[in-house]
């Protein structure tokens, strides 16, 4: 399977096969990252980062995802560039398209980043937009693969404000892979009706399903995973609060909703959280072990980051790669003798005879004259010796005297004993 020179703007646009396949290679950078083996196979290239909207754990996996694989990477900030204000995002995309081998983009309208990919002429990766947020999509799966087992199948319940990117990207997700997705919710803030249409069409030829419910209890009831977001998004203006959480206590993930839910069940949050509105504090503590590899950027480089790896690194894959596990098997044998030849031990060069050692003999005292100006040995004005003192009685007044310069830092002190230099082992 190959990946190379694809955008990635929302998993609408990948198949089941195709979102597994990441998660698989993910699962595989991460467990190379932990055991200390170099992935570094894109020495060479260079991803831009604008970044409309700031992020904490975003920016660090785009950043140590990109240093991991060999890369150099440009961060945009909001004020770093002038996108959208005295420049177009078409002639942005141009331009950067030209530098950059690959450009991620987090902001505001799924139209913007839209338009950088259409123009860019490289890969455009969406690391968030108002409408959806692919990205980590990839880190969730992953956590749900390594702490539930099969991703099919599963119910993943969505509490809170389900109109906007974690509601949508997680509605898209489930239909793509088979899962059984609840929006938790009052019915204000369900997601857009024909996102809806189209995501159940999805789901019915996956397995999957798409319900959409105001009650709490129903909604939890068996669920495997439960989800939540900040129920103010960035950008939105302050006056929402009140009413936002007006609405949405109702909806608070709490202990009442997690002993609902199974057993082995798991809570997740992308955060930022804040504690005791739409989550509590109990919760997002008791849980966070289930958690941590989805969180995991806030401490090491673990499922977010190796996510964005995964997608990072598959546009450069051949476009020779079969959907099969046999070729992933192949892959990554080729890929772990790469690794290996380039961890091997280099030839040992031929040896160099050794360096005589220098006398521990002072050196004899410096003539007393001063060199030339524009002399090629030194450089500046001549040297200003310091003034003599007095001979004490008993010694002679005419004996040598050491030189001790102020200023010139090509001089060889006369009064420091030249050390030995050890002789080089072959």
């Amino acid at each position: 399977m190959s990946l190379k020179g694809r955008h990635f703007l929302t998993l609408k646009d990948f198949t089941a096969e195709e979102i597994n396949y990441l998660v698989e290679l993910a699962e595989d950078l991460k467990a190379k990252k932990k055991q200390g083996i170099p992935v570094d196979v894109l020495r060479g290239k260079n991803v831009g980062l604008i970044f409309e909207k700031t992020s904490t754990r975003t920016r660090c996996s785009f950043e140590v995802a990109a240093y991991d694989l060999g890369m150099g990477c440009t961060y945009l900030d909001p004020s770093a560039s002038q996108i959208g204000k005295k420049e177009s995002i078409a002639d942005t995309a141009r331009v950067l398209g030209r530098m950059y081998e690959g450009i991620e983009y987090r902001g505001f309208e799924q139209e913007r980043v839209e338009t950088l990919a259409k123009y860019a002429g490289v890969p455009v990766w969406n690391g968030l937009t108002n409408e959806f947020h692919p990205t980590q999509m990839l880190a969730d799966l992953l956590t749900i693969r390594e702490h539930l087992g099969e991703i099919k199948g599963k119910k993943l319940v969505y509490m809170g404000d389900a109109r906007y990117n974690m509601g949508n990207s997680w509605m898209v997700t489930c239909a793509k892979m088979g899962m059984n997705f609840v929006a938790c919710a009052p019915r204000d803030y369900f997601p857009d009706p024909d996102l809806v249409a189209t995501c159940g069409a999805i789901a019915a030829q996956t397995g999957g399903s798409i319900t959409l419910t105001e009650d709490v209890m129903a909604a939890t009831k068996d669920a495997d995973v439960i989800y939540t977001d900040v129920w103010v998004s960035m950008g939105e203006p302050d006056e929402v609060w009140e009413s936002r959480i007006k609405a949405l206590m109702p909806y608070q993930v709490n202990k009442k909703a997690m002993d609902n839910a199974k057993p082995t069940a798991i809570f997740m949050h992308c955060l930022p959280a804040f504690h005791d509105f739409e989550t509590t504090g109990v919760v997002i503590s008791g849980f966070h072990p289930q958690h941590q590899d989805s969180l995991s950027f806030l401490k090491t480089i673990s499922c977010s980051s190796a996510s964005d790896c995964s997608f990072l690194y598959t546009l450069f894959l051949p476009n020779n790669r079969q959907s099969t596990s046999s070729s992933m098997d192949k892959f990554k044998n080729k890929l772990n003798s790469k690794i290996q030849a380039a961890m091997a031990p280099k030839k040992t060069p031929p040896p160099v005879p050794p360096r005589m050692k220098s006398s521990n003999a002072q050196k004899p005292p410096t003539p007393p004259e001063t060199p030339e100006v524009g002399s090629s040995e030194k450089f500046g004005p001549p040297p200003i010796p310091v003034a003599s003192k007095p001979a004490s009685p008993g010694t002679t007044a005419d004996a040598p005297k050491k030189r001790t310069l102020l200023w010139d830092w090509t001089s060889v002190r006369d009064d420091i004993p030249v050390p030995d230099i050890p002789e080089r082992t072959p």
